[in-house]
C-alpha cells in the first residue's frame, strides 16, 4: 500500500479517537450533575400530579429551586415574594425554558390543597410549581444541593432560606439569597446560566463602571427586606394585577399613624394576633399574605421610616419634616389612628369600610416589575 495513504489513514483514526475520548471525557464530567448525581424521587406538585424530580423537573431546564413551608412566619414569605417579582421579570420565558420549583419541607401541613391555596395567594402561573414528596427523600434532595444545615432537622424555623438555580444540561449551579436584587436574579436566570458559552461581542471596562454609594441602614434594610413586597412610588397595580404583595409604601407616613405605624413593621405578627382592625383588612386585602415579622430593633423601624420618609419627599417634590413615631394628637384628645381608615385607599362609608382609590401624584410610571430606582437628594 502506498506510505503516503498508510500515513493519511492513520491520521484519520488519531483524530476520530481523540474526539470520541473528548466526548467521552465531557459526558462522563456532566454525568456528574445528571441522573447519576440527582435521585428520581416522586413528587406530587399543587395540581395533584405526580412527577419525577430528575426526569420530569430538572433534566435538561434551566431551573430555581427553593424549599419552604406554607406556615412559615417570616423568611418563607420574603423569599416567595422575591420568586414572585422575579417571575414578573422573566414571565416571558417561564414554563418554556426556566421553572420555577418550590418545595415543602413540612408535608404533613403542606398537602395538596394546602399547597394549591398557597400558589393561589401568591399568583403562581404556568412555570412555577409548588411540591411536596416524603420528608426523608426532600432533606436527602436539600443535601445534595447543599442548603441544609444541622440545625435544620431540629427546628423548620432555623430552615436554610437561600435557594439554587442552574441548568441542568451545562452542570452549572449556583446558591442565591433571597435578599439579593431581583434584577440581578433574573440576569442569573435568564442569560449567565443559558448563555455564559455564547462569545461576548462587547467588552465592560472599568472606566465605565458607575460609582458606588454607601448604603445608610434605613435604605439597606428596605432594599434586602421591604422591597420584596413593598415599592415607594410603583403604585399597587399593573393592568388588573396587584403589583407586589403589599402596598405601595409612597406617603405612608401621612396615611398611618405614626406610633402605629412604627409597631406594625417591628411586630406585625402580635398586631395580628390581637385582631388589629387595620392589621387584618390589610391581611385580606392581600389575599393572606402576611408581613413577616423581622425582628428590627427600634433603631431599625425608625431608620426605614425615614428612608421611605426621604423617597416620599423626593418623589412627590416637597420638603416634609422628619419622621417622629410620637403619636398625633387631633383637638378632640384622640390620636389619629382612630381617625384614619382601616386600610391603604380606605374611606368610611355609612360605617362600614369600603375600598376606593386615592390617586397619588407619582414621578414614576409603573412598567413590569412595578419596581421604580431609589432616588437620591439633589
Amino acid at each position: 500500500m502506498n506510505p503516503i495513504l498508510i500515513k493519511a489513514l492513520s491520521l484519520i483514526v488519531l483524530c476520530l479517537s481523540s474526539t470520541a475520548i473528548i466526548e467521552a471525557a465531557e459526558q462522563k464530567s456532566s454525568s456528574r450533575w445528571g441522573a447519576d448525581y440527582f435521585p428520581d424521587y416522586l413528587l406530587t406538585n399543587h395540581h395533584g400530579e405526580e412527577v419525577r424530580f430528575f426526569t420530569d423537573l430538572i433534566e435538561e431546564k434551566i431551573v430555581l429551586i427553593n424549599f419552604i413551608y406554607t406556615s412559615c412566619p417570616d423568611a418563607c414569605p420574603l423569599e416567595t415574594s422575591k420568586l414572585r417579582q422575579l417571575y414578573q421579570l422573566l414571565e416571558d420565558r417561564m414554563g418554556k425554558d426556566i421553572f420555577f420549583y418550590s418545595i415543602s419541607i413540612d408535608p404533613d401541613t403542606d398537602t395538596v390543597p394546602v399547597l394549591k391555596e398557597y400558589a393561589e395567594r401568591w399568583e403562581a402561573g404556568p412555570g412555577w410549581t409548588f411540591l411536596r414528596g416524603k420528608e426523608s427523600e426532600v432533606i436527602h434532595l436539600r443535601k445534595k444541593f447543599g442548603l441544609l444545615s444541622a440545625r435544620d432537622e431540629v427546628n423548620l424555623d432555623d430552615h436554610q432560606v437561600n435557594m439554587i438555580m442552574g441548568n441542568q444540561k451545562t452542570g452549572r449551579w449556583i446558591h442565591r439569597t433571597p435578599f439579593e436584587s431581583a434584577t440581578v436574579l433574573a440576569e442569573h436566570l435568564g442569560t449567565w446560566l443559558d448563555g455564559y458559552r455564547k462569545e461576548k461581542t462587547t467588552w465592560n471596562g472599568y472606566e465605565s463602571a458607575p460609582e458606588l454609594r454607601s448604603l445608610d441602614s434605613g435604605e439597606y434594610i428596605f432594599r434586602t427586606r421591604c422591597a420584596s413586597c413593598h415599592t415607594i412610588g410603583g403604585g399597587d397595580l399593573i393592568g388588573e394585577h396587584t403589583a407586589h404583595a403589599g402596598p405601595d409604601l409612597l406617603g405612608v407616613g401621612s396615611r398611618r399613624d405614626p406610633a402605629w405605624l412604627a409597631r406594625w413593621v417591628r411586630e406585625p405578627d402580635v398586631m395580628i394576633a390581637e385582631k388589629d382592625p387595620i392589621a387584618l383588612a390589610m391581611v385580606a386585602q392581600y389575599k393572606g399574605v402576611v408581613m413577616p415579622n423581622f425582628r428590627l430593633t427600634e433603631a431599625d423601624v425608625e431608620n426605614v421610616l425615614e428612608f421611605i420618609q426621604r423617597q416620599t419627599d423626593i418623589r412627590l417634590g416637597g420638603a416634609k419634616g422628619e419622621f417622629s413615631t410620637a403619636p398625633k394628637s387631633s383637638a378632640t384628645g384622640t390620636t389619629a389612628a382612630a381617625e384614619k381608615p382601616a386600610c391603604p385607599g380606605c374611606v368610611k362609608k355609612q360605617g362600614s369600610l369600603a375600598l376606593t382609590e386615592t390617586p397619588e401624584p407619582k414621578t414614576w410610571k409603573p412598567t413590569r416589575g412595578g419596581v421604580p430606582p431609589i432616588q437620591t437628594p439633589k
